[in-house]
């Protein structure tokens, strides 16, 4: 029964950890670079958003180039006795590189649309930059942390391509339900497919709607202060 249900808990499991490791580094991200001048911004955008863009079996393709066996890094790593490539390490980095760019973007967009008074006004009370933007900053733009965060989750537990590449499609290791579905289509099981189907449509509207009731409670919140 447990084996039936492994490629939810495998996706669960990517998706939590790669959202987790993800709002982290697009709030660290975001951070950074809206300290940088205009051009500087332009071109930061530009690198920190192409996995939004690019083909996923292109990322994976790009991931199997840095991780692999033969690879400067890759080596590195098993020496240490550390293997990414058709590894469930390697299924949750796939979904980090694909869900880094609506986290960053979202949380980036939230910080510059946030009142710059507030700011200025803790910069001439003598707060640190850091306090300003940890305990300002971040509180006024949890809304749209939020919705990035959600954005997030859903585009990990959806990843296919760039998994399919790096980790490989291993039943019980690194086969998530995108590709589960892939291998019943392509088994001619399509009731089987179906079912993984609505199984990843209900927990993105599951998703979806948390992000608008969690969106309506900070509306609320905010009108009320």
């Amino acid at each position: 029964m447990a084996e039936s249900y492994s490629p939810l808990l495998i996706s669960l499991k990517t998706a939590i950890l790669a959202t987790a490791v993800t709002v982290i580094l697009g709030i660290l991200a975001a951070r950074l670079v809206i300290r940088f001048p205009e051009k500087a911004q332009w071109l930061t955008d530009g690198i920190l958003t192409l996995p939004l863009v690019l083909p996923p079996t292109v990322i994976g393709f790009i991931l199997l180039m840095i991780f692999g066996k033969n690879s400067p890094l890759g080596q590195a790593l098993l020496q240490l006795g550390i293997r990414v490539v058709f590894s469930w390490s390697g299924a949750v980095i796939a979904a980090i590189v694909v869900s880094f760019p609506l986290m960053y973007r979202t949380t980036k967009a939230a910080f510059e649309q946030m009142d710059q008074n507030l700011i200025d006004a803790g910069r001439t009370m003598g707060l640190s930059e850091r306090y300003i933007f940890w305990r300002i900053r971040v509180p006024v733009s949890l809304p749209g942390i939020g919705a990035g965060m959600v954005l997030a989750f859903a585009r990990a537990i959806g990843e296919f391509g760039a998994t399919l590449m790096i980790a490989g499609n291993i039943p019980g290791k690194t086969q998530t339900v995108p590709l589960i579905i892939y291998t019943a289509t392509a088994a001619g099981d399509m009731r089987l497919a179906m079912q993984w189907v609505a199984v990843i449509v209900a927990i993105s509207l599951f998703s979806i709607g948390g992000m608008n009731v969690w969106l309506a409670l900070q509306g609320r919140k905010a009108g009320k202060a």
